[in-house]
């Protein structure tokens, strides 16, 4: 077995970022390339966005532990399956971002609040962090674009200031992580959509990163 295919073999790989800085688009292209597994953030058939973005405070809480059941199910899948999997959001975005923004603003009760804590503690015990995460740095304006063009209706109801604390607050935890492997990716300075030379770029670092994983676990054998 080649060091490429050990590499590959049982790795969770995870991207990470805010609202349209390109995750699906990355998984898709990354999984194509390395024929890894995608696993996608349930959108359009999810039952709570569209009524998410018309009345957060109504429907805060049902949408945080819908994604949170979706993301520690695909953990779960993720695990046993012993293939490489590339995974588009991760569990603690959730908990980390999302979750406690909401709060902040009021449209999360302090009672709901803390039930969904204390259920995403419970959660992360049961899992494994991935093994890589790759994170998409991104701007507002960067993201107000991604999301303009992609179309969907329903963000049409998304707030310049609630997509810049989402931002805040994903710097603040992506400072700190220390999980597994980390790989950031400027999205203002890289087009790996329409740019074959920038998804180029984003190969060799994400090769890079694979690298090391393969020489921990060498070392770790």
């Amino acid at each position: 077995m080649s060091e490429q295919e050990q590499v590959k073999k049982g790795r969770h790989i995870a991207i990470a970022g805010n609202i349209g800085a390109g995750k699906t688009s990355l998984t898709t292209l990354l999984a194509k390339h390395y024929k890894w597994k995608p696993y996608y953030e349930s959108v359009d058939d999810n039952p709570y966005l569209d009524d998410f973005y018309k009345d957060m405070e109504r429907w805060s809480f049902n949408l945080q532990i819908y994604f949170l059941s979706n993301r520690f199910k695909q953990i779960i899948e993720i695990r046993r399956s012993g293939e490489t999997i590339i995974q588009d959001r991760t569990i603690y975005e959730d908990a980390y971002i999302f979750a406690p923004n909401l709060h902040a603003i009021g449209h999360l009760s302090t009672r709901d609040y803390e039930n969904y804590v204390n259920l995403f503690h419970l959660m992360t015990t049961l899992v494994e962090p991935p093994d890589l995460l790759i994170y998409l740095r991104a701007s507002v304006p960067k993201l107000v674009e991604h999301i303009q063009k992609r179309g969907r209706e329903f963000e049409n109801e998304i707030k310049i200031d609630y997509l810049a604390r989402l931002n805040e607050r994903y710097e603040a935890w992506i400072s700190n992580y220390n999980l597994g492997e980390l790989l950031i990716v400027d999205i203002d300075e890289v087009d790996f959509v329409e740019n074959p030379s920038d998804f180029s770029f984003v190969v060799d670092r994400v090769d890079s990163k694979l690298y090391n994983l393969f020489k921990d676990y060498v070392r770790n054998n």
